[in-house]
């Protein structure tokens, strides 16, 4: 792996940066800068991915066949960095970076055909249809029931923690075909409609108070055989194919860095207890270097991991290490700002935010009046929606039992 910046590189990065000036309105900046999540607000993302479709950049690491970009990884670095620093918001990870890379792979011509173009173009909006009440982590215990009539597969049982499923038209689906054998020999990944009589949407209030997440129900809902990504009954490898994108497919570091530059300047702004700024604070300044060295040896690390990736390799078990590292040290930042914050980090005020979705229970002030600065309003929501960040796409501790028998052999 090389990381000398070459002249094509330093002029690609100008040319982002050119892009992301003159395409990034001011309303679709303020959305991005203001996440409280990981998750956009919904209409803002779709707008962006428009924009960033119409470059031909939506999807750059998708193959150039399918319509990404043939960049070096030293290029999606750069691209990842610039975006974060715009504040541009992030495409929903649902379709691009997750579904898409399994039909790519596992998806016939037609399927390929067919869903692939409209993933590009924001006409499909995906959720994840793979954690059930009762399976979690434990994901090849799931329920959800598809039963083979005909051409179809009649389904039964619910999905949970499907983020954004009141705005997806598509959902993927882990679903159990067979119940002999092996658990994992019985499941079958399917692609179906929202819109299937017999799907029901209910939504879950997140600890910040956020509707991002649901539970999905689904009630004789028929889905034809033709939707069957893969082969019947042989799912598992589909799902474990896919959780390599969503636990490490994509870099932490870049956003990780900017978060962190952003700290250090607002703590640089604010009164410590010694009488200086809070980076005059030894312990407080000891910890932000200790995450600066900790962003950096992940930085290196993703970089190793998407050079393999680029040279044709498999992010494989990798995928668990950035999954911990990257989650782990965006908990440990969300800690550090709601420190930095101070006592105007504990009120409660998302109307200074632009949230994933819908806040319940909560009426803004009137005249809109927000206490300090933007920064310390979204600390605390950053912090609550971080807390989940170790659970989703594999609890950390089941990445470090997978890396334990799988890397270590114990």
């Amino acid at each position: 792996m090389d990381l000398n910046r070459i002249p094509g590189e330093i002029a690609f990065e100008e040319e982002v940066r050119a892009f992301f000036a003159e395409k990034l309105t001011d309303e679709i900046r303020k959305g991005g800068s203001l996440m409280t999540s990981v998750y956009s607000n919904h209409d803002l993302g779709m707008k962006w991915q428009a924009v960033l479709n119409e470059r031909g950049w939506a999807a750059p690491s998708w193959a150039v066949e399918h319509g990404g970009q043939d960049w070096s990884t030293m290029q999606h670095y750069i691209f990842s960095k610039e975006r974060v620093k715009a504040g541009a918001p992030p495409v929903s990870p649902m379709g691009i970076h997750m579904v898409a890379h399994v039909i790519a792979h596992f998806g016939t011509q037609a399927q390929k055909d067919y869903f692939l173009p409209r993933i590009l173009s924001g006409e499909h909006f995906w959720c994840q249809g793979y954690s059930e009440p009762g399976s979690g982590s434990d994901l090849a215990s799931l329920q959800m029931s598809a039963v083979s009539e005909g051409d179809d597969f009649v389904c039964n049982g619910s999905k949970i923690w499907t983020t954004h499923a009141g705005e997806a038209n598509w959902i993927f689906c882990l679903v159990r075909t067979n119940r002999e054998g092996k658990p994992q020999q019985g499941i079958t990944f399917l692609l179906i409609p929202m819109d299937t009589p017999g799907i029901e949407v209910h939504p879950m209030a997140m600890i910040s108070g956020e509707e991002i997440q649901n539970q999905v129900f689904f009630d004789n809902v028929r889905v034809p055989k033709a939707n069957v990504l893969g082969e019947v009954d042989k799912g598992w490898a589909v799902a474990k194919y896919l959780l390599e994108f969503e636990r490490g497919g994509q870099a932490y570091s870049p956003e990780l860095q900017v978060r962190l530059g952003e700290l250090a300047a607002a703590a640089a702004r604010l009164q410590g207890d010694h009488g200086g700024s809070l980076l005059d604070d030894p312990l407080f300044a000891a910890r932000l270097a200790e995450a600066h060295i900790r962003v950096d040896v992940l930085e290196i690390f993703e970089m190793r991991v998407l050079s393999a990736v680029t040279d044709g390799g498999s992010v494989g078990v990798l995928s668990s290490v950035m999954k911990i590292m990257g989650t782990e040290l965006s908990q440990h930042i969300t800690e550090l700002a709601l420190e930095a914050a101070g006592p105007t980090g504990t009120a409660y005020q998302p109307h200074a935010t632009r949230p994933g979705g819908p806040v319940i229970n909560f009426e803004p002030p009137a005249d809109g009046y927000v206490a300090g600065e933007v920064w310390q309003a979204l600390a605390p929501l950053r912090y609550m929606n971080e807390r989940a960040g170790s659970i989703y796409g594999g609890s950390n501790e089941i990445q470090r039992n997978i890396l334990a028998k799988t890397a270590l052999g114990l």
